[in-house]
């Protein structure tokens, strides 16, 4: 699947549709964004059953500010409406493919589990 373009209209519904969604928070201006961009589509291509959402954060404002996005290019993975990376920054392909890779083989359930703990502590 190619990448989806993100607002705040179709967010939260991507997010309760898909198990694992990777966010690219971009500018149009931004020069690191423009040389993320290719290596970010080019990884959706190898993956189709993921969903690779953009978020345009000159366009979307509000989105971006929800999720506290100060520096751009920055990648979101969400996995089972759980946000288990976000980091700014232009990663290289072979970096994604990794990051692709680990959140695949999260055991999510020990994820929840650990997280109901730190809430009830």
């Amino acid at each position: 699947m190619a990448t989806v373009e993100l607002t705040a209209d179709n967010f939260q519904q991507t997010i309760d549709d898909n198990e694992i969604v990777l966010v690219d928070f971009w500018a149009e201006w931004c020069g690191p964004c423009r040389m993320f961009g290719p290596i970010y589509e080019e990884t959706s291509e190898d993956h189709p059953d993921l969903v690779f959402g953009k978020v345009d954060t000159e366009a979307q404002q509000l989105l971006a500010a929800q999720f506290n996005i100060q520096s751009i290019p920055t990648l979101m993975i969400i996995r089972d409406r759980v946000v288990l990376f976000s980091q700014p920054g232009a990663l290289p392909g072979a970096a994604l493919e990794d990051l692709v890779r680990q959140v695949r083989e999260l055991d999510m359930d020990e994820i929840k589990r650990e997280i109901a703990e730190q809430q009830s502590a």
